[in-house]
């Protein structure tokens, strides 16, 4: 049975594209800054800070692709790559020898510490120098909203059309 679009009211028109502007262009500069500096992609430093993160800066590949909200294939590439720029190795977990395990390797951490400051003063003069403090407040809310939104459609996603952007 067709339904009709519930189409964007000019303001949520304005918001959707003002969106999809910054978030190109942040992406594109934060690249850029981090390929120059560093050596890397903004993926492959996020995925570096993801392992930096938790007490022995090991993940199983399955719980490191579900953090970066990638496929197992996706991240196969992005580690064996990392790997041979000897910024992670990978391993056999010795509890669960289904798991492999991706650990940040010492020249990996270096890396983070050399990247991070440029990083950061890329991320804060491209965003938060931008804003007010009471943005600021508000942007993470709405990024919260969102996020809770998203993850509960994940949640129920069994129950329902997958969402279109999502592949299976």
């Amino acid at each position: 049975m067709p339904t009709t679009p519930r189409w964007l009211d000019p303001e949520e028109r304005r918001a959707w594209l003002a969106y999809i502007d910054f978030s190109t262009l942040l992406s594109d500069q934060l690249n850029r800054q981090l390929r120059r500096e560093a050596g890397v992609t903004h993926a492959d430093y996020t995925l570096l800070a993801h392992l930096s993160s938790v007490p022995d800066q090991t993940l199983t590949m399955t719980e490191l692709a579900e953090r970066l909200r990638i496929t197992r294939s996706r991240l196969t590439h992005a580690v064996t790559r990392l790997q041979q720029s000897g910024y992670v190795d990978r391993r056999d977990d010795p509890v669960n020898r289904r798991n492999q395990l991706a650990l940040l390797t010492p020249q990996g951490r270096e890396l983070l510490e050399r990247a991070a400051p440029g990083h950061v003063e890329a991320v804060r003069r491209a965003v938060f120098d931008a804003l007010t403090p009471e943005q600021v407040r508000q942007f993470a809310e709405i990024g919260e909203a969102i996020n809770s939104a998203l993850q509960g459609a994940d949640a129920t996603e069994d129950d329902q059309e997958p969402l279109p952007w999502r592949r299976r």
